[in-house]
């Protein structure tokens, strides 16, 4: 006798309802992702809010100083199209040079919230779960989209009012929810592109490629026709970043560009739509090519595995870098210009670059920049110490280490990617700019100062990532607090001396046992600390793996 289990009624979606359970589905999902979603929300805030202060300190003569470097070609492809050069106020300095980098904050995140609660749901097989509930078709992804732009919406609410008081009112309201509800939509235009490309890819890591290779995609046609024609041409309106930016925030506010961004949603999301009723669950459009009938010799091994898994994002984070720090280094020799001047006569600069003499404000410069590309390093060495955590709670881990392999064979393969990946990120991002600045005749500092750098940074980014394998190994839950680390070293290395913390509180940065000046020779006595606690590090990390048990979902 075949038994057949035949769910009750009550339990059954409606016949052609779709969209039953959305509701529940949002109020779950803002639940699961409460702190991951306030921490973005705190971030972007914070950006709008230290950008306004920040621009607002330098002073008449230096945002003019800035206006000549955003109508460079360099400056137009980081920046914008230029509305407002002319009189270049700090509302202008942070519509032109501002959104661009919003939108890649607000982007990521919509693609990365999309994708996790679409097509990794399914991958990991818990949509099962969930869809075997009264819960239609169409719900998790009508959810993830709506739970999107409740974050969206706050973060512009937020971040406007944010931007009017940190500049005591000077911005205009209006203006600044412009600029924040400009930005947010555009970033939900990537969002909604990602869950078109959940129902192409049969997995969550090709639908997170296809979702940031649109805003690469957007920032390309967005430059090119900005460089063509003074505040753009044909070309930038093909792009949702265009789109914001073409507002004209505290220049010359029009509100009807928003309107490209909502039909761009609505049109993407009906796509959407239409592809998920055609495509089988679990699956996508695509079908994922066939793979060999055995692995090659240069898969048999975790390491070789662990490189397989992690080459497309050290890939494409390098190209991305090296194009971002090259471009930064042509543009050295106008902003060090523009910065000395507005040393002079500025206190905050002062304490922040160390002085107003030329080369000690050169130097002071240089080293900001490259604190931002070691955090940048530093934070990719914690995004894909993840990697390892990702293979446990999937069960692929255990498939692996029921083989001949150890745990430690296992767990030491990824790290020893990471951490090579990590060095030579530092190494693209430090000779990519030196690069840069060579090129338009910037000699000093020379290819030494900079491999000085690039070796003592690369010690010290490596604390980063044994502090985040030994909260892994121990508590997995815990696995995240190791931004605290990252954010605490941004503070305590731009702010540190305008702050006057406490004796001993600066220490607490790894970043902060390297040499104060660019190209300074380290000393050995912290060189060798540093390298003792990620040596301490990395030995715990290994016992506490061994020692827990592995947790699966």
């Amino acid at each position: 006798m075949t038994a057949v289990a035949v769910a009750p009624a009550a339990l059954r979606p409606a016949s052609g309802s779709t969209l039953t359970g959305t509701g529940r589905l949002v109020r779950f999902m803002l639940r699961r992702d409460r702190v991951r979603l306030s921490v973005w929300t705190l971030s972007v805030v914070a950006f709008y809010a230290y950008f306004a202060v920040a621009l607002d300190a330098m002073g008449p003569q230096a945002l003019a100083a800035r206006a000549l470097v955003m109508q460079t070609p360099a400056g137009i492809v980081m920046g914008g199209p230029g509305y407002g050069i002319e009189d270049y106020t700090v509302g202008v300095a942070i519509a032109n040079e501002g959104i661009t980098w919003v939108v890649l904050a607000l982007g990521i995140m919509s693609v990365l919230h999309v994708v996790r609660h679409t097509r990794a749901e399914e991958e990991s097989s818990r949509s099962e779960l969930v869809r075997a509930a009264p819960v239609g078709r169409h719900a998790p992804a009508v959810a993830a989209i709506v739970t999107l732009l409740v974050v969206n919406a706050v973060i512009a609410v937020v971040s406007a009012l944010a931007l009017t008081g940190a500049s005591g009112g000077e911005l205009p309201l209006a203006d600044s929810f412009g600029l924040t509800v400009g930005s947010g939509l555009a970033a939900m235009v990537f969002g909604a592109v990602a869950v078109v490309a959940c129902q192409v890819t049969e997995h969550g890591r090709g639908a997170t490629g296809i979702g940031l290779a649109a805003y690469g995609l957007a920032l390309v046609l967005r430059s090119a026709g900005d460089i063509q024609e003074p505040h753009g041409s044909l070309l930038s309106w093909l792009s949702p970043i265009g789109w914001a930016q073409q507002m004209r925030a505290f220049v010359d506010l029009r509100w009807w560009p928003t309107a490209l961004s909502v039909v761009a949603i609505l049109l993407l999301l009906a796509l959407a739509a239409f592809l998920a009723s055609r495509r089988d669950f679990g699956g996508g459009l695509v079908a994922t090519r066939g793979g060999r009938a055995e692995a090659s010799p240069s898969l048999r091994s975790p390491l070789a595995l662990a490189w397989r898994q992690q080459r497309s994002a050290f890939l494409w984070t390098a190209l991305g870098m090296a194009v971002m720090w090259y471009a930064s280094g042509t543009l050295l020799p106008e902003i060090l210009e523009m910065g000395a001047s507005g040393a002079a006569d500025n206190e905050l600069f002062e304490a922040v670059f160390g002085g107003t003499d030329p080369a000690v404000f050169r130097d002071g410069f240089l080293g900001a920049m490259m604190l931002f590309a070691a955090l940048t390093c530093a934070a990719y060495a914690i995004v894909l110490s993840g990697r390892a955590k990702a293979e446990e709670a999937a069960g692929r881990a255990e498939v692996v280490l029921a083989l001949s392999v150890s745990r430690s064979r296992w767990f030491g393969a990824h790290l020893l990617v990471v951490g090579l990946s990590t060095v030579a990120l530092v190494a693209v991002s430090v000779y990519a700019m030196w690069a840069g600045a060579a090129q338009v005749g910037m000699g000093e500092p020379g290819l030494g100062a900079y491999t000085d750098v690039f070796w003592t940074y690369s010690v010290a980014l490596l604390v980063y990532l044994g502090l985040a394998a030994v909260l892994y190994a121990w508590v997995p839950r815990l696995a995240s607090a190791a931004w605290l680390l990252l954010v605490y070293s941004f503070v305590v290395g731009m702010f540190g001396a305008v702050f006057d913390l406490p004796e001993g509180a600066e220490a607490v940065s790894p970043l902060d046992w390297l040499p104060a000046g660019f190209g300074e020779a380290p000393e050995a006595a912290n060189m060798a600390g540093l390298a003792g606690v990620t040596v301490v590090l990395l030995v715990l990390a290994f016992l506490g793996f061994r020692r827990r048990d592995l947790q699966s979902n």
